[in-house]
């Protein structure tokens, strides 16, 4: 039996020397996050290389092993990738949080819709006593 570390996993590889590269396979080595100032660069290299202008307003950076390869404007859905990549999971990935967080910016706050459901006429309530 031969037990491997694999990131923080232990991996148990019983008679398999390459079951440990099967599970490295298997587990995802992609990243999602916010694009910041930092990432200018980052999204007008990603942006030359898709031949797209770069992105404009907040976006959303896929890392595909630590290294950005593609890209999404929350506001308008346009995306940028790396086109020498293999990115269409990333693509799917970055679509689905980008319209997650659409959704959840134009949602109304729990109190607007408490205030919304309550009865236009408030206070003219007569309440009777037995």
């Amino acid at each position: 039996m031969d037990v491997r570390l694999l990131g923080h996993l232990e991996v148990e590889v019983s008679g398999d020397p390459g079951g440990a590269d099967l599970l490295r396979g298997m587990i995802s080595a992609n990243s999602i996050r916010y694009a910041t100032d930092q990432d200018t660069q980052t999204l007008e290299r990603l942006a030359e290389l898709d031949s797209q202008p770069p992105l404009r307003g907040p976006a959303l950076i896929a890392e595909l092993g630590g290294i950005p390869a593609a890209a999404v404007c929350i506001r308008d859905g346009r995306v940028i990738a790396d086109p020498f990549q293999a990115t269409d999971h990333l693509v799917a990935n970055l679509r689905m949080r980008a319209g997650a967080i659409r959704a959840f910016e134009i949602s109304p706050s729990l109190r607007e819709r408490l205030v919304a459901a309550l009865p236009a006429q408030r206070g003219n309530s007569v309440v009777v006593y037995p």
